[in-house]
């Protein structure tokens, strides 16, 4: 239970401490006192969302905190899963917001995630409002509604399980198939790319030297005409060329010799100069040959070549390498597509299998739901007569969808509210009225499931007044034997039935509105109830008629 809240710095709340009590707990006031502040501040403390004003104008931050004691059974199980414990069952939550929109909260002094205090808070208490009657309205959370009433986890679980491998394989399959047209064109592709290359039979480095062979040839007759004029000089004159001069050369400093002994070592090299140049005549003789004739045939074929490999080139890579890895790349994307339709086979009969599995669990999840369905509608019923419907039909429609990650069930709450109606979605047929109670009617049954401590409810009473007041109040008070009510009302029939009343004020301070809040005793809740209703001036049949209703009896109970 919500044993203390402490709010500082809040709109117009300067500091504000509350005690409550176990049961059934109220808080009254005229309108705009801070009731709905109170309810904002429980909130942002629990990991919700505030407004921009929500720090009081002048402070630099705004603080709540909150003790809950009692925690027992599931409460405590569920807070150790997530790693947070309580001392003798008792737990501390804060927050704090400052004014450069920093938050800092903390459970039991340890500084703690938004998200792991949201799923705290949760555990701890949860807050109904105008905003859940709307929420229940909604056919998108009916689902999720009849889930937290049934006891189908194992069902749900192994259900969710199926559908994520048949999601998968299906997945998969319709990435094999999905664009049929253009995988075959991409194939076409691959295929004609492959062709393209390898009808050229590229060899890495050739280009290079068709380069060369194609300069040599473009210019043959220079080259020839250089060559020979080089043989010529060096070798092929038999009188003045360079080797002939050697020889000659070479025989004198041999003569001279046996004058001076040095001329023998110039006379071998001289010889050995003439070696070479043979050599170099006879290279110079060969590259000047040529029995090609006419090169012009030649060069073009290999201009032709060239030509195809630029083309290559420009298109796949740039040079014969990456043409050639190019190439390797296509023929393996060709054999995964080959072997696409192997795989598709596979995994198709892979889907077919776990379309079973699904359909298997989908079918067990929906006999629970109708199971559970049938159950929440009887008592559902049995709620609403007790709260002053009691021609009303209430139905669970249970209908086939595509599945889902939560089921294949298309469910939808249906009501009629007057006797020879149909029964229609509730967003179409229930007033402002109706609808309160509807979702009391809920968060009842909901609620004796869900095993939450405590419970804020934010002006229940919404659209209905008189005896349907009074038999929301008695199921409020119904409520609290098992757990905490917390209720934000302008009924007197209701708040006359709390076993704890605070009365929220406004009132000036130095010149600024201040929200202050009092527990009452007998008399203080006598004169509020008298208050509520109705007259400017608190008259003695008035409070005679909130004592009345304060010592009335619940005649269902």
């Amino acid at each position: 239970m919500l044993f203390s809240l402490h709010i500082e710095n809040v709109a117009v709340i300067r500091k504000l401490d509350i005690a409550f009590g176990e049961g059934f707990n109220v808080l009254t006031g005229e309108t705009g006192a801070g009731k709905s502040i109170l309810i904002d501040s429980v909130s942002f403390l629990l990991g919700g969302k505030v407004q921009k004003n929500f720090i009081r104008t002048g402070e630099d931050r705004a603080t709540v905190s909150a003790v809950f004691s009692g925690l027992t059974g599931s409460a405590r199980d569920s807070l150790d899963a997530l790693g947070i414990s309580q001392d003798d069952g008792e737990l501390m939550v804060s927050r704090v917001l400052s004014a450069d929109g920093k938050q800092i909260s903390r459970i039991n002094g340890q500084t703690v995630s938004a998200s792991l205090l949201r799923q705290a808070g949760h555990i701890l208490l949860s807050i109904h409002g105008q905003n859940d009657n709307q929420a229940v309205l909604q056919k998108a959370n009916h689902q999720k509604l009849l889930d937290s009433f049934g006891s189908y986890d194992a069902q749900l679980a192994a259900y969710r399980s199926a559908y994520a491998v048949y999601r998968d394989i299906s997945s998969q399959v319709q990435d094999l198939t999905k664009n049929e047209q253009e995988l075959l064109q991409l194939k076409d592709i691959l295929t004609y790319q492959i062709k393209d290359i390898e009808q050229m039979h590229l060899v890495d480095g050739e280009e290079e030297k068709l380069v060369k062979e194609r300069d040599h040839l473009a210019n043959i007759e220079k080259i020839s005409k250089m060559t020979d004029l080089i043989y010529r000089i060096l070798y092929g004159s038999e009188k003045g060329s360079v080797s002939v001069l050697l020889d000659k050369a070479a025989i004198y400093l041999q003569q001279l010799s046996d004058y001076e002994q040095k001329a023998a070592q110039y006379a071998d090299k001289l010889k050995e100069m003439r070696y070479s140049l043979q050599d170099i005549a006879e290279w110079a003789n060969d590259i000047g040959s040529t029995d090609e004739g006419d090169p012009t045939a030649r060069i073009d074929e290999i201009e032709g070549r060239l030509d195809g490999i630029s083309k290559l080139e420009r298109k796949y890579g740039g040079d014969i390498a990456h043409v050639l890895r190019f190439c390797a790349e296509a023929k393996e994307k060709l054999e995964k597509f080959d072997n696409s339709t192997e795989r598709l086979e596979k995994l198709q009969k892979e889907l077919t299998a776990a379309k079973k599995v699904l359909d298997k669990a989908s079918a067990e999840l929906t006999t629970e739901r109708s199971k559970a369905a049938n159950v929440l509608t009887g008592r559902v019923i049995e709620e609403l007569v007790q709260l002053d419907m009691p021609k009303v039909r209430f139905s669970v429609s249970i209908g086939q969808s595509a599945p889902e990650p939560d089921g294949c069930d298309d469910i939808e709450f249906l009501i009629a509210t007057n006797p020879g109606e149909p029964l229609m979605p509730m967003i179409k047929i229930a007033s402002g009225g109706e609808l309160s109670r509807i979702m009391l009617a809920l968060k009842t049954v909901i609620n004796d499931n869900d095993e939450v401590g405590t419970a804020i409810y934010d002006e229940v009473d919404s659209g209905i007044s008189g005896k349907t007041s009074r038999k929301v109040g008695f199921k409020l008070k119904k409520l609290s034997s098992g757990s905490q009510i917390i209720c934000v009302t302008h009924s007197a029939q209701i708040a006359s039935l709390a076993d704890h009343h605070y009365l929220i004020c406004k009132q000036e301070e130095s010149g600024r509105a201040v929200t202050d809040v009092q527990e009452l005793d007998r008399e203080g809740r006598i004169g509020e109830i008298a208050r509520i209703l109705g007259g400017l001036n608190v008259t003695d049949t008035q409070r005679k008629a909130a004592e009345e209703l304060m010592d009335e009896k619940n005649p269902q109970s």
